[in-house]
């Protein structure tokens, strides 16, 4: 089966397909979840269509804390169940689903000296490895180890002496959570799903009571029209109350965001060969290693304002240093940030004032004729949300179709990249010497696109001169921004610094010097002219000094006044009776290199 790129052509045979084609199945929202059901529904046969209002991943599913895991503090709350689920999903994936994607990374749990810790927390843990076996998908995660103080401090040099009696090491795994919904939509692609970013929902159409499409509007254009399905399904994460009011019915259930705020530094400013995970007040901590960089989040609290671009405060930041410094021989400062990001966690609500302690379990609703709201959850189980979600939708779709749907099949469907991966790696040297990079780049490129890094090969190859790491961002090629186009989807400068090569977060500038050659590389793929040009780097410049000055104020009122002054990007191009906004001024302070 030849794989379905998602470039700017195919969306644009998407579009014409989704006004014209009645649907068995639309998704909106293409998240983890959404991205996971339109994968599902398109397994099972069905027609399906899944819209974006902004790029894939673009909320929850890019600002997570990078972690495939089942959630050993659930254990502790005696939510087996979902931590069952979420191991043999986290075996899965690694296994079978995208292993190209997902691997295993090692965890110190500190143990402080209590003489009871040491057998708590190694049950616990014993508990979680004996689950996994349990689950049949174990197999490639090591069991936990007790180590010594010594032993600790060996593994993780940067613990402070008194900070630790001992430690318990046990395993989970990671993901490019961003990357890892893109492919997932684009597998859903190449199943037949018919996918479109940039594409936002304005109202659901009804008949009779009965939800039977949405009205939808292209915001690279501003064209509306409708798309009609017999079936509906809300995936829309921390938006779920808002898109279900679009059906004028209330909900069975409400939505609440808790914020959850990461800092990225460079690998050096900590000395350890694993992770760690550490108790707070409020709830866990993870320092969690990120190739050349670390991952230390998170926070975890109530959050009612902006929900697009949710802000981290000077007081989220001072947090996550204050308890992690708790640990460290040398503290780390303001400084050492490299990047900071803040994601919005979809919790089902409950009566617990502390968000910590919502439920991470996931709920399925019908209540409205023709549409299906999916909520809560967590990243590692979005299979079983997506599954439960196209389940309740196929109990309405039956009468319509007059014949039986297929059970879920994904449990048995590699994502794309996934399959010839393990034979690539093995042949990576041979790689390196046919495409003249270094055997680093070729295991580089083999961990963010699997199999379909012959695809990016083959833009080297046309164009050699895309061999070159990207000026700014080092640790990616020239290739990769242009195959983020016209493979992956990405339709603006944001989508590619910040979603497709992560350079937003993983430099201290935070992409603005990378920005221009991005720019220059991809301004034909996309049809930008030099006003378009202009507007997309006058827009990412903007947007980092918007989030720099949010971290520097003291709350999230403040901070989320201050991330408000940098808008979406929005292009020239629009319907007539849709102008467009004008560009935004430039600040001094930001001028385009």
């Amino acid at each position: 089966m030849k794989t379905a790129p998602l470039s700017p052509r195919a969306r644009s045979a998407a579009l014409k397909r989704l006004a014209t084609q009645q649907l068995d199945v639309l998704v909106i929202g293409a998240g983890v979840v959404g991205a996971g059901a339109a994968l599902d529904a398109a397994t099972r046969g069905l027609s399906v269509g899944l819209v974006e209002a902004r790029d894939f991943a673009s909320g929850t599913s890019s600002r997570s804390s990078k972690l495939i895991h089942g959630g050993l503090r659930y254990l502790e709350m005696l939510d087996f169940r979902l931590v069952a689920e979420a191991l043999k999903e986290r075996g899965l994936l690694m296994q079978r689903l995208a292993p190209h994607l997902v691997r295993p990374v090692p965890f110190l749990y500190p143990l402080t000296g209590l003489a009871w810790e040491r057998w708590y927390a190694g049950s616990g843990v014993a508990m979680y490895d004996a689950m996994s076996k349990a689950s049949g998908y174990g197999d490639g995660i090591p069991v936990h180890r007790h180590l010594t103080r010594r032993g600790a401090r060996k593994a993780f040099p940067s613990l402070r002496k008194d900070a630790l009696v001992g430690a318990i090491r046990y395993y989970d795994a990671q993901v490019d959570d961003a990357r890892h919904t893109m492919f997932l939509a684009r597998t859903a692609a190449t199943y037949g799903a018919v996918v479109a970013s940039r594409t936002r929902v304005v109202g659901l159409i009804k008949e009779s009571e009965r939800v039977v499409g949405a009205e939808v509007v292209d915001l690279e254009t501003g064209h509306r029209f409708e798309i009609r399905a017999s079936q509906v399904i809300n995936a829309t994460g921390v938006w779920t109350d808002e898109t279900q009011a679009m059906a004028r019915e209330r909900g069975q259930f409400k939505v609440r965001a808790s914020k959850g705020i990461h800092l990225v530094v460079p690998r050096d400013r900590i000395r350890g060969e694993t992770g760690l995970i550490l108790r707070t007040e409020k709830s866990v901590l993870f320092v969690i290693p990120w190739k050349r960089h670390w991952i230390i989040g998170t926070t975890d609290t109530d959050w009612e304002l902006s929900k697009d671009h949710p802000a981290a405060s000077s007081s989220d930041i001072d947090y996550l240093l204050e308890h992690v410094n708790g640990v460290l021989e040398v503290p780390l400062t303001r400084d050492d940030v490299e990047g900071v990001y803040a994601g919005l966690r979809p919790l089902l609500a409950g009566e617990s004032a502390a968000t910590s302690k919502l439920s991470r379990e996931h709920a399925v609703a019908h209540s409205v004729p023709g549409l299906v709201v999916v909520a809560g959850g967590k990243y590692t189980t979005y299979r079983v949300m997506a599954a439960d979600a196209v389940d309740e939708a196929v109990h309405g779709l039956e009468t319509v179709l007059g014949r039986k749907v297929g059970e879920c099949v994904t449990e048995h469907i590699p994502l794309v990249g996934a399959d010839g991966y393990q034979a690539l790696w093995n042949q990576r040297r041979a790689l390196a010497t046919q495409s003249g990079l270094a055997i680093n780049r070729v295991e580089h490129l083999l961990e963010r696109y699997g199999s379909l890094v012959l695809e990016v090969l083959d833009l080297i190859a046309a164009e050699p001169d895309l061999r070159e790491p990207l000026p700014g961002a080092e640790d990616y090629l020239m290739a990769e921004a242009v195959y983020a186009v016209t493979h992956e989807g990405a339709r603006h400068l944001d989508d590619i610094l910040t979603r497709r090569l992560r350079v937003s977060f993983e430099t201290f500038d935070r992409g603005v010097a990378a920005a221009p050659y991005v720019a220059d590389l991809v301004r034909g793929h996309l049809g930008w002219d030099s006003d378009q040009h202009t507007r997309e780097l006058q827009h990412y410049l903007k947007r980092v000094e918007a989030e720099r000055e949010s971290q520097r104020q003291p709350d999230d009122h403040t901070a989320d006044a201050a991330r408000k002054g940098a808008p979406d990007v929005v292009p020239v191009s629009r319907a007539v009776g849709e102008p467009a906004e004008e560009p935004a001024e430039q600040n001094e302070s930001m001028e385009i290199p």
